[in-house]
């Protein structure tokens, strides 16, 4: 059995009176693309500066590849792409990876490094010069130089336009599926629905769900179920046990309840309703019901 790429075991951190992260148990495969899903001060990034080793738990304990922080670090198995960081303006996108390369005992060719990130083609570019996109890009090759086990992105496209997020969520799907483990930490939904294997929701330093896109939006309470019926009784779907919302548009009746089979048991034996489509929540409605955020 492998050893796991993250193990948090009960993993606390206090700023003062501040309880970011109250209790953490998580445990990541090698190979696994993970986003950490949560509203903003859920405790995200404050359990990615603990996984990097940038800070200490207050409680409980950070294992990386079976080992502390930052001697796996040191060993060159992690790497992190942060929302900012210190770019030199005036080098272009080959000589800072050029540079930052040079700093490491061992790397990967630089070539690689910015064909793997999807910038080859920018590569005598002046950083300034590129997008908040191509910046991230060149983040990204910088941090596969050490060709780490375990790579961190902490809202790694914020900021950027529609075309320069699905560029770099290119280049990062396609690295992982050389079998590097990824964690991201979004408030995307849509990025950690399209991208990730599996979300885990944090809200409030506490793990509320840990899943796949579609068992997450399964633990949000009740579906929906669609059908077509043509002057539905709309008080008989109302009085059915476990409805709390009926609405008829046209011919076209939606019904939510927490017991959806019921529902469709009732419009398929005891009704004309035909074409009937049964769907959990969306991502969106899951996260705002399991997170209790505000919309």
């Amino acid at each position: 059995m492998s050893i796991p790429a993250v193990r948090l075991s009960g993993v606390t951190k206090d700023f003062g009176p501040v309880h970011a992260v109250r209790g953490i148990d998580l445990e990541l495969a090698q190979g696994e693309v993970v986003a950490f899903l949560g509203p903003n001060g859920a405790g995200k990034t404050t359990t990615i500066d603990m996984v990097l080793g940038l800070s200490q738990p207050t409680g409980g304990s950070v294992d990386v590849l079976g080992m502390a922080p930052r001697q796996a670090i040191a060993h060159g198995l992690v790497s992190a792409v942060m929302q900012t960081g210190g770019l030199l303006k005036d080098l272009t996108v080959r000589e800072t990876v050029e540079y930052t390369a040079s700093l490491f005992a061992d790397t990967m060719p630089v070539d690689e490094a910015l064909a793997n990130a999807g910038i080859t083609a920018i590569s005598d570019r002046k950083v300034g010069k590129c997008s908040g996109g191509e910046q991230q890009r060149l983040r990204f090759a910088m941090a596969l130089l050490p060709d780490p086990a375990l790579l961190l992105l902490d809202e790694p496209t914020t900021g950027m336009d529609v075309e320069g997020r699905r560029a770099f969520w290119s280049a990062i799907r396609k690295d992982a599926e050389k079998g590097r483990t990824v964690l991201f930490a979004t408030h995307y939904l849509e990025e950690a629905d399209q991208y990730a294997d599996r979300i885990v929701l944090i809200s409030h330093g506490r793990i509320v769900a840990d899943g796949t896109g579609a068992e997450i939006r399964a633990l949000a309470e009740g579906r929906t179920v669609r059908a077509t019926w043509r002057d539905a009784d709309s008080a008989a779907l109302a009085a059915l046990p476990g409805v709390d919302q009926v609405d008829v548009r046209g011919d076209q009746v939606l019904v939510h309840a927490k017991d959806s089979d019921e529902v469709a048991r009732f419009l398929l034996t005891q009704t004309p309703a035909r074409d009937l489509e049964i769907t959990s929540k969306n991502l969106e409605e899951a996260f705002l019901s399991l997170t209790g955020a505000d919309a």
